[in-house]
């Protein structure tokens, strides 16, 4: 084949441990909301690479760890949207999150709530956040020299079967 020097590869990642419970309640902008729900979220992570010759291959067991360990950091939680305009943190004991959002109070254990940097918890926002902590574990290690080699990553949150949402970074 001559002529073809845009070529490349996707992996794509889908395990049923890829995986996160959590509650959160979506906030509209006339400051109604969802009811506080939860979903089982699914996530799917697809890797665009410039060539998967065997001197250059990458694991797919460390973008994996890196999914889990990001996951976990929001497994079992109520999300709640930090930066909502909708809402108001409230004067609390030691160990628990007291909040108003949208008018109704709320409290609860401190340790089973995650504060996001993000307007409102949707699958479009949770798929960014969700990216910048994967992209984070999964960089940590300085000294690994492989992130040339990918063009594109994309995340993708499913709240539920055929519904979420996917975020993509392109390089170059």
């Amino acid at each position: 084949m001559t002529g073809h020097d845009m070529r490349s590869w996707k992996i794509h990642i889908r395990k049923d441990t890829l995986k996160f419970a959590a509650a959160h309640m979506t906030v509209f902008p006339d400051g109604s909301k969802e009811r506080l729900h939860g979903h089982n979220y699914q996530v799917e992570l697809e890797v665009e690479l410039t060539e998967p010759a065997l001197p250059r291959m990458l694991s797919y067991e460390v973008f994996k760890q890196a999914l889990r360990t990001a996951c976990a950091e929001w497994d079992e939680k109520l999300l709640i949207a930090g930066d909502s305009p909708w809402l108001e943190t409230l004067p609390i004991e030691p160990g628990e999150y007291a909040f108003r959002l949208c008018g109704k109070r709320y409290m609860l254990p401190a340790d089973e709530v995650a504060v996001l940097a993000m307007d409102n918890v949707t699958a479009e926002n949770l798929a960014e956040a969700l990216f910048e902590r994967f992209w984070a574990e999964l960089t940590r290690d300085c000294s690994i020299r492989w992130q040339e080699r990918i063009i594109a990553v994309s995340l993708r949150i499913d709240e539920s079967p055929g519904q979420g949402a996917t975020y993509t970074i392109r390089w170059g």
